[in-house]
């Protein structure tokens, strides 16, 4: 069993379109989870709780989902197979990193200016392809929504050390032209883990094909 979880503002379909098939051929089930918008990170923590209760599981997600499956599954080696880590956005505390900044200020924008007036200018800055998918999420996740970007942006990620101290294989996907999610970030990731793998993409094969992202996870987890 796989339980993979959303970044930030995205929801558990994106999750389905973009891990489901790589998955599916591994013959693992996957279990997307859907955010809670306004509790966030426990949110998370506890649907990863409760399906450990039953065997050993794969963690992971992207963005800020990697974040806390990683996070888990240092804290729980015993209950984890392995770790999918999608698009990690910084290493320990988050300090002005650009996925944290973004994550503030549009928590900021939302409060002050409302969904509709954001939706659009994130649109008008962001390929069509993730307009939309934001779109649609953001929708669903509104009023709460300004609540998670604030969680996301305080959120302290695994520093090297822990990663360095990580018992389980660590696979990571990243892209090669994501400013908000360094391709330096997961290159670190997985250097640093005892049994670490990456593998890129890049943003057009993403908005064309969300499933690359799970086809990378998986590849770098066969790459270990």
């Amino acid at each position: 069993m796989a339980v993979l979880m959303p970044g930030t503002g995205s929801d558990d379909d994106f999750i389905t379109r973009a891990f489901g098939p790589a998955l599916s051929d591994a013959g693992a089930a996957l279990i997307a989870v859907r955010p809670e918008p306004n509790d966030l990170v426990n949110g998370y923590l506890r649907v990863l709780d409760r399906a450990a209760r039953k065997g050993p599981i794969v963690v992971g997600g992207m963005s800020i989902g990697t974040a806390v499956a990683l996070t888990w599954a240092l804290q729980n080696p015993g209950a984890t197979v392995a770790v999918l880590a999608a698009m990690p956005a910084w290493t320990g505390k988050p300090e002005n990193s650009p996925a944290s900044v973004s994550a503030r200020v549009t928590a900021e924008s939302l409060r002050a200016d409302g969904l509709a007036a954001v939706t659009a200018a994130m649109q008008a800055s962001s390929p069509a392809w993730l307009g939309a998918e934001l779109a649609r999420s953001w929708a669903a996740q509104w009023p709460g929504l300004p609540n998670a970007m604030d969680a996301v942006s305080a959120f302290v990620n695994p520093t090297a050390d822990d990663i360095r101290g990580l018992d389980v294989p660590l696979a990571v996907a990243a892209a090669t032209d994501d400013p908000i999610h360094p391709l330096a970030v997961g290159q670190d990731w997985a250097s640093w883990a005892p049994r670490g793998a990456l593998r890129t993409f890049t943003l057009d094969q993403l908005g064309a094909d969300p499933s690359c992202l799970g086809q990378a996870c998986v590849g770098a987890l066969s790459d270990i």
